[in-house]
């Protein structure tokens, strides 16, 4: 635990939050300290559940007198459980999950603890969007300061590509805006420096009109795998912005639409997403229907209803990493497969290959992201619930990575790791990019109070 917080000083918390503040030994504190991922069982002296901007500000200026470290949670989603830390004072946005969305200015402003199904929900009504990630209860503060790659980011950009505007309240307490006038020395560096610069109450991000979604999921028995991952190869590299998807290993999930036989049996697939009608995707996808495929899932759908087809429930242990790719060749191919057919099973785990390119490679350079120029991301996925499994499924995740070492860049989208050392974080962002952001670190937040994410060390 943390230092001894005084009752009154708990009391004037209290007093001074229009949420709520929970401690050890209250009812819904284990409900409160529970995030996504099991692996993380900790226990914060504090938390803050902030109704407003001001609760934010009081509950730092509170965690700072009594000397507490300080976590941020919005959506909860860290591999590396960031968010939950013990001893600390929890700074949880979730309260503050308002949406506001303007068609006529074709933005939407998005409070710092609503969840991406929030956001796709207002949005849905006026069929326009954002980037958004690939699963609906992901944070959307934490997923577009992080970068944000989704379904959508080869035909409108990451997410954070669309961000205009920002509220954030800094390590002092203290409201600042910033947007590519205001402060734009913090704005760029919200472009992937994520939580370290202060707590975004709000995002004001760019929408885009999108009347239809739609999408083919193939899956495959595993002795094609391998024809099946170079045909998807083949056809992404000349597939049209519109398009985004992904190539996966994953033992065949209990659904409806998967044959008894098959649940639970280790399938290859490919995922297609389009910003347009079915039809055209089909046709797109002609080569792949042609090998046969045992389960086909072929739709034009809501965009939220494809947002939330890849939902992970809560509470399943987890480990992931990733590695972006220069290129994926044959023999790149031939070792995708070959350690899918390793996998550790009975788990929910998920061996993928994204789709990048397309709008953000061709985006804006001046961000940290040098991550963004490779035509492919390698995201082995693991969650599983028995503990006994940990050391086999960790594993499985550093060889996958291993695997990949020859065609692996050195950077990587951090939202899609967890904490894999300093070194990892310097090479995301590029060495003379860290520089910069740790002057922007100085500047914001010179104590190093929000050091519960990829951290950036102020500079000095």
């Amino acid at each position: 635990m943390g230092p001894h917080i005084s009752e009154s000083a708990l009391a004037g918390l209290v007093e001074d939050l229009a949420g709520e503040v929970i401690i050890p030994g209250d009812p819904h504190y284990d409900e409160a300290r529970a995030i996504h991922n099991g692996m993380i069982d900790r226990r914060p002296s504090v938390i803050a559940q902030c109704a407003t901007q001001a609760d934010v500000s009081n509950a730092i200026l509170f965690g700072r007198e009594a000397q507490l470290p300080i976590a941020v949670r919005g959506g909860g989603h860290s591999v590396a459980g960031s968010s939950m830390i013990d001893g600390a004072l929890v700074v949880d946005l979730r309260r503050m999950h308002g949406v506001v969305v303007d068609p006529e200015d074709m933005t939407v402003r998005v409070e710092g603890g609503a969840t991406m199904g929030q956001m796709d929900h207002a949005c849905q009504p006026f069929h326009v969007a954002t980037t958004g990630g690939r699963v609906s209860t992901t944070g959307v503060g934490g997923f577009t300061l992080g970068g944000g790659s989704g379904w959508l980011e080869r035909k409108f950009g990451l997410a954070s590509d669309n961000l205009l505007a920002a509220d954030l309240i800094t390590a002092e307490g203290k409201h600042v805006h910033t947007d590519a006038e205001e402060n734009p020395e913090l704005f760029w560096a919200l472009h992937g420096g994520g939580g370290n610069f202060g707590v975004a109450t709000s995002l004001t991000l760019r929408l885009h009109e999108l009347p239809a979604v739609s999408m083919v999921m193939l899956l495959f028995l595993p002795e094609i795998a391998p024809e099946v991952m170079r045909t998807f190869r083949d056809i992404a590299a000349d597939a049209p912005d519109e398009v985004g998807g992904g190539a996966i290993y994953m033992p065949a999930p209990p659904e409806p639409f998967v044959p008894e036989d098959l649940v639970g049996k280790l399938v290859c697939g490919t995922v297609f997403t389009y910003a347009g009608p079915v039809a055209d995707l089909r046709e797109l996808a002609a080569p792949l229907f042609a090998l046969k495929p045992v389960i086909e899932i072929v739709a034009d759908l809501p965009y939220t209803e494809l947002q939330s087809m890849l939902d992970d429930p809560p509470g399943l242990r987890n480990y992931w990493s990733a590695e972006y790719l220069t290129g994926f060749p044959d023999e790149a191919v031939d070792r995708f497969c070959e350690r899918a057919a390793a996998m550790p099973m009975p788990a929910a785990i998920q061996q993928v290959l994204f789709l990048m390119g397309g709008a953000v490679a061709a985006g804006p350079s001046q961000y940290p992201q040098p991550w963004r120029t490779a035509p492919w991301a390698l995201h082995p996925f693991a969650t599983w619930e028995d503990p006994a499994m940990d050391e086999r499924a960790i594993q499985w995740v550093r060889d996958v990575r291993a695997d990949a070492r020859p065609w692996s860049m050195d950077a990587v989208y951090l939202n899609f790791v967890g904490a894999e050392g300093e070194q990892r974080v310097v090479s995301s962002f590029g060495e003379e990019n860290y520089r910069r952001l740790t002057a922007v670190k100085a500047a914001y937040d010179p104590d190093n109070v929000f050091r519960f994410n990829h951290n950036i060390a102020p500079a000095g």
